[in-house]
């Protein structure tokens, strides 16, 4: 990924917070025809020896767990994004000199995937993300709440994945390179738009720019 210093983001507690906040991941990987994207919720877990693993499970159907254990694949997680008007720059009177673009933030992991059949790690895994994902919800669904029978029949019908991180970038384009007239009048502007994604940047553009 093209990524100028200044929109570097190394931090691990950033990069965890995106995924965390973010957890549907584009998974891609060169397959029997060819480049393959799948569109996956991953859970993030921590190690104590590398950078951690992103755990989730796929239709048993899906290709994917059958890449070979050596072959690296490309993890996207895209978090907060949107368009820019030049009208929220500040310097925009004094010279018109000022253009469109995309403020985001994403997190590349590149890891190696295993695959796992066994159906106790299965009901594990689909447990901790039900678990996790239903954390907000009044009253939380479990995955106990199905009949046993019912769920035994689908854990044979789905492959859990886990995907070791070997290397992972981050990239924060939330208007660093503008001067802080222009920072503060984009989270101006943001802030007068009713839209979560308008919202999330403008924290974003406060928090990175120019101290």
């Amino acid at each position: 990924m093209y990524c100028p210093s200044h929109f570097q983001e190394d931090r691990p507690a950033a990069l965890v917070g995106l995924i965390e906040q973010f957890p549907l991941a584009t998974l891609i990987y060169h397959g029997a025809d060819g480049l393959t994207a799948d569109h996956i919720p991953l859970m993030y877990e921590a190690s104590l020896d590398g950078l951690g693993k992103l755990v989730g499970h796929v239709a048993k159907n899906n290709p994917l767990w059958q890449v070979e254990p050596e072959q690296e694949l490309l993890v996207v997680f895209q978090g907060p994004s949107t368009y820019i008007s030049p009208n929220w720059y500040a310097s925009k009177p004094e010279a018109g000199k000022v253009v469109p673009t995309w403020n985001y933030a994403v997190v590349h992991a590149y890891c190696t995937l295993n695959a796992t059949h066994d159906p106790a790690q299965v009901l594990q895994i689909i447990t901790e993300l039900t678990d996790k994902n239903e954390a907000s919800q009044a009253h939380p669904w479990r995955v106990t709440d199905a009949p046993a029978e019912f769920t035994e029949k689908l854990l044979g019908n789905i492959v859990g994945i886990s995907l070791q991180i070997k290397r992972w970038q981050g990239k924060w384009k939330v208007s660093q390179n503008q001067p802080k007239q222009n920072q503060q009048s984009v989270i101006e502007g943001l802030r007068s738009e009713a839209s979560d994604a308008l919202n999330q940047m403008a924290p974003l553009v406060e928090s990175y720019g120019t101290k």
